[in-house]
């Protein structure tokens, strides 16, 4: 096993650490899966999982999101709907753009099929991948985008209304729409785009649902896998082994000791030894669709303080689980962990709970709505969100125990178990050893 460290070791020497500051990638590029010859025997086991996957989502359905989206223009007051590249063009017309200073943008109105507007050179590419709507405009590079979408309006009967712009839509498309088409009034596309991707339909549950079940898969293969000494580039490559041994790309940040007080992470590179508290928090994708689920534990015997903030946290987000009904409030789903945290010593507020209890995950990883102090969301079946509590204690250590569930009509739901305990023996690969156990 000592080759198989040295191994690591050396390959990971040029990497650099596999934690990262806050607000960069937390799953940063590592060198490849490890050889063959050199994985650990849980990691050896692994077999592909995507032969099970759920169905994919269909035209189907995306056409039956095209028409939720042009009922909810008409409470809203909207005569159309203006996205260009991103996630919102994937969800409703899948078709994958990166934002550019070159516009293309996908025009949904009230009435009738979705129009486009394509760079003339891009014009064969896009068209591709097009299959909602026929109406594909190009313009060269001297002329002006915006006077198209204005002309694609006007054909539609629009030459005054209301436009909605899709949130991520950069501000030179506002400036350029609202020169050509002074009339229009140009306005935000919230109220349509958010409820349309905030309430998942059974396929993307179906397809979340698997993308967590194979991270857990993997976390508790490469959990197997950790020798005392490991550092934690060493630990985040085993994870992206294991993800790749089932068939998927994937990866966690990984923070150990003091680092793990830090919730998005930290430039410094910190080794296992008896006591180090462990946390790593990552996923892959299925069909498009993010996992996103944090563990948390304590290699050899953790201590009293560490056990117990371990509990408070699974406690908190039992709490959280229990208060996510159908028709409550999301900030009330903050509160009900945050109340737990407080009350077993760790509040007021955000003295150690630092951030807000939980995210929308959908086709992005964050997304709306958020789970947080003061938000009024009525929740509804179908949305799904990350139940994520934390307390940190800088320069000591800190515990984050994150699944994600999802709304039904009695309650909600974990797509994966609830972290098991801070610390007891594994029955397969290591039936002698007493390592923090983090799974069920």
């Amino acid at each position: 096993m000592m080759e198989r460290r040295a191994f690591l070791s050396a390959s990971l020497s040029a990497a650099g650490a596999a934690t990262v500051g806050f607000g960069a990638d937390p799953h940063p590029l590592l060198p490849g899966p490890l050889p063959e010859q050199d994985l650990p025997p849980s990691l050896a086991a692994l077999a592909p999982m995507t032969g099970d996957e759920p169905a994919a989502i269909t035209d189907e359905e995306r056409w039956a999101r095209i028409a939720k989206a042009q009922g909810l223009m008409g409470q809203a007051g909207l005569d159309a709907v203006v996205m260009t590249g991103g996630t919102a063009m994937r969800y409703f017309a899948d078709v994958q753009w990166g934002l550019s200073e070159r516009t293309f943008a996908l025009v949904l109105p009230r009435e009738g099929e979705p129009a486009w507007v394509c760079p003339a050179f891009e014009r064969e590419r896009a068209a591709e991948g097009i299959r909602f709507g026929g109406d594909i405009r190009t313009w060269e590079e001297n002329e002006n985008p915006y006077a198209l979408i204005a002309a694609i309006a006007a054909d539609r009967g629009m030459r005054t209304g209301r436009i909605g712009l899709e949130e991520t839509v950069r501000y030179h498309v506002v400036q350029g729409l609202a020169g050509v088409a002074p009339a229009l009034e140009i306005t935000s596309a919230d109220p349509v785009t958010i409820p349309c991707r905030a309430v998942k339909s059974p396929a993307e549950i179906a397809l979340q649902k698997y993308a967590n079940q194979v991270t857990i898969v993997a976390y508790e293969a490469a959990w197997n896998a950790i020798e005392e000494g490991m550092s934690q580039s060493e630990f985040s490559r085993l994870l992206s082994t294991a993800f790749s041994r089932l068939g998927y790309s994937g990866g966690a940040m990984v923070l150990f000791g003091p680092n793990s007080a830090y919730p998005h992470g930290t430039s410094r590179e910190e080794v296992i030894r008896e006591g180090t508290t462990i946390l790593f928090d990552g996923g892959t994708r299925v069909g498009g669709y993010p996992s996103d689920i944090t563990r948390s534990g304590v290699w050899g015997q953790p201590s009293v303080e560490q056990r117990r903030v371990w509990t408070l946290v699974k406690d908190a987000q039992t709490a959280a689980l229990e208060a996510a009904l159908p028709g409550a409030l999301t900030g009330d789903v903050d509160r009900a962990a945050r109340e737990v945290i407080d009350r077993g010593g760790y509040g007021p507020g955000y003295r150690y709970f630092t951030h807000r209890l939980g995210h929308g995950i959908g086709m992005d990883g964050h997304e709306w709505y958020y789970l947080v102090e003061g938000s009024d969301t009525i929740l509804e079946p179908g949305m799904t969100f990350s139940n994520e509590p934390g307390i940190y204690k800088y320069s000591e250590f800190g515990i984050r125990l994150e699944d994600i569930m999802v709304i039904t009509e009695e309650g909600a739901e974990l797509y994966t178990p609830q972290a098991a305990t801070p610390a007891c023996p594994f029955t397969r690969d290591r039936a002698a050893a007493t390592p923090a156990c983090p799974f069920t």
